[in-house]
């Protein structure tokens, strides 16, 4: 596995709308991927590459929330443009106007040729409503009664009107139901055999899956959501859930990645069933609220969890970074999760500065601007954390201190080092909206009287005494959201 390796999503429905109107995977040129690449990409995630229900589109797509959702994005929109959920999965087919499972197979031998690997989504807690698989398997779905559905249409139906059956709809507990799908019966054996099927398929046609709401799946999320619903039978499982699918597969493929999208502070817990990495939303939260010290605590949690933790300020489900932050803030919270130990996940059109949050149930995206500045910021940014120091080296929290007594914007400092080899990197990021002053010391006393700092982010060279950082501390001072990023041997 890498160290603190990068993820790239790109939302492969509209991705693919660039290089024509009804383009597919084999029309993606092969210098896209070198230059991704050449950033320090390792993994790609297409998001939205399986068969989706054509059928639910006109049923759950158009409610008022939705439509106000299309205008702000995309004010030109049509009905051609909503193409539904691709969350609301059909079955693990891919969609054929993506492209086949050949063409799948032969971007995912590019990828690995170039040194990239493939993920791909699983959604664990649900299908779509009118998947086929309803017909074909329908004991893997979480039943209910009429009654269920009397009291609450919402959260259960009743798909066939010649049929006296009824389902619940996939929900997070602490939100309405998805009414675009049908949930699973988590603890039900033969949807745990589907899955592992499924999966140990999936092993040939990528490298590892991206796991939606994977909290959702866990043995007691999933009894305590469904009670009064699930009833256990004797054709349940009492095994984890994700200990029992993670061993499944990895018993086929044991280099076989697994990404949660995970929430409620149930990240250790997945991390310990078997998951190589889990979403770090509350570090997202703390950046986007600018408390540099709820950020500096939450870097001090123990160093397995951190190299597990996902870090990023965009995804499909979040506001653009820009657009929330603001470009200096934005720029700033890019080098936070840049340059700190697990995996760096990017969003397609983050390294554009693209400002516009596209709903996943559209199919075609707006045409932004770049921004030069910001593509020009992330190029040099990622050139320099693709190097192997922070790559592969060893990363360190460290304390700013005051510039001199009485000065207290130290507080607005955040500082870490990293050391590999005979190669070393500090990294200072002003995180407020105000010029800002601290000291840091180093241990600096294999060097000799001088030493040279090379500034990689603003290609400047300071040559400081070494006994002074070494007894004082390294003199910083930053103008408000700047960085710095240091190298020297």
């Amino acid at each position: 596995m890498n160290y603190n390796p990068s993820l790239y999503e790109i939302n492969i429905r509209t991705f693919l709308k660039r290089f024509g109107e009804d383009a597919t995977l084999e029309k993606i040129p092969r210098e896209y991927w070198l230059e991704l690449r050449s950033k320090g990409i390792d993994y790609v995630w297409l998001m939205g590459i399986w068969k989706t229900c054509e059928e639910s589109v006109d049923k759950y797509c158009f409610e008022d929330y939705l439509i106000k959702s299309y205008d702000k994005a995309l004010g030109d929109w049509r009905r051609r443009d909503v193409i539904g959920s691709p969350f609301a999965i059909d079955k693990y087919e891919i969609n054929p106007r993506l492209g086949t499972e050949e063409s799948l197979l032969n971007l995912k031998n590019e990828l690995n040729d170039i040194g990239i690997k493939l993920i791909l989504d699983f959604v664990p807690n649900h299908f779509g409503a009118d998947t086929s698989l309803l017909r074909e398997i329908p004991d893997i779905f979480l039943k209910a009664d009429e009654s269920n559905y009397l009291k609450d249409p919402h959260t259960f139906f009743k798909p066939f009107d010649n049929r006296d059956e009824y389902y619940a709809h996939g929900r997070d507990p602490f939100f309405p139901a998805w009414q675009d799908t049908i949930q699973v019966n988590l603890m039900s054996r033969k949807a745990r055999g589907y899955y592992i099927d499924i999966l140990g398929n999936m092993t040939r046609l990528c490298d590892g899956i991206r796991c939606d709401m994977a909290m959702l799946a866990m043995n007691n999320v999933f009894k305590n959501t469904w009670a009064g619903v699930y009833n256990k039978s004797e054709e349940d499982s009492d095994v984890e859930f994700w200990e029992e699918i993670i061993g499944a597969v990895r018993s086929v493929r044991n280099d076989f990645i697994f990404i949660a999208e995970a929430y409620w502070d149930l990240e250790w817990k997945l991390q310990r069933q078997g998951f190589d990495f889990t979403y770090d939303k509350k570090l997202t939260d703390r950046i986007i609220a600018g408390y540099v010290k709820d950020i500096h605590d939450h870097l001090m949690a123990e160093e397995s969890y951190q190299k597990k933790s996902v870090r990023f300020i965009e995804n499909h489900d979040e506001e653009r970074s820009v657009t929330l932050l603001g470009k200096e803030k934005a720029l700033a919270a890019a080098v936070i999760i840049s340059t700190i130990q697990g995996m760096r996940f990017y969003f397609d059109g983050q390294f554009e500065g693209k400002k516009i949050k596209l709903p996943v149930q559209l199919g075609r995206e707006p045409v932004e601007p770049v921004n030069k500045e910001i593509k020009n910021f992330y190029d040099k940014l990622l050139s320099i954390v693709s190097s192997d120091v922070l790559k592969k080296g060893k990363w360190t929290l460290l304390e700013p201190a005051p510039a001199w007594d009485g000065n207290s914007t130290y507080l607005n400092m955040l500082a870490w080092e990293w050391t590999h080899q005979h190669k070393n990197c500090l990294v200072v990021i002003n995180f407020s909206d105000k010029t800002s002053a601290c000291r840091i010391k180093l241990d600096l006393r294999d060097y000799y009287d001088e030493i040279l700092l090379n500034d990689l982010l603003n290609d400047k060279v300071y040559r400081r005494s070494s006994e002074e950082i070494i007894m004082q501390g390294l003199y910083i001072e930053l103008k408000p959201y700047a960085s710095h990023i240091f190298m020297w041997e």
